[in-house]
């Protein structure tokens, strides 16, 4: 499936974003610049075992998740939701401290739709997690 085909169709408003990392103080920071653009729904897990099984329960529209995690790594996640059927449309971004360029490649060969190095700007995150909403929002306070 190409990346095109993956868009968060509904509104900021409406759509519920997972937010995938073993450290709250990065699930706060992302949360945090998600609802500057408007996201008001979110789920946090720590690790990708507990976002898979949350996934199969509900319904999800968009994933940012770290690579580095105990039980299950971004990665891994990844992969788990691009060979399922009912979940491999969703969205998904890495954002993750790893900037080499093999680790890279996995991501994009598994089927990542962006990749953020950390640190990053939340205006980033933000233009990322745009160029993935069906109709984009203004970023004009971002």
């Amino acid at each position: 499936m190409s990346q095109n085909a993956r868009k968060v169709a509904c509104s900021p408003d409406k759509a519920i974003v997972m937010i995938v990392d073993d450290m709250q103080s990065m699930r706060m920071i992302t949360r945090t610049a998600l609802k500057e653009m408007g996201f008001k729904k979110f789920v946090e897990c720590t690790n990708g075992q507990e976002a898979l099984k949350r996934l199969r329960l509900m319904n999800i529209n968009l994933v940012i998740c770290d690579w580095d995690m105990p039980e299950m790594n971004g990665l891994d996640l990844l992969q788990e939701i691009r060979s399922d059927e009912r979940l491999e449309k969703i969205p998904f971004i890495m954002l993750t401290a790893h900037s080499e360029t093999e680790l890279i490649h996995q991501s994009i060969t598994a089927g990542v739709d962006s990749y953020i190095v950390k640190p990053y700007q939340p205006r980033a995150l933000c233009l990322r997690v745009n160029s993935l909403l069906k109709d984009p929002v203004t970023l004009s306070k971002v």
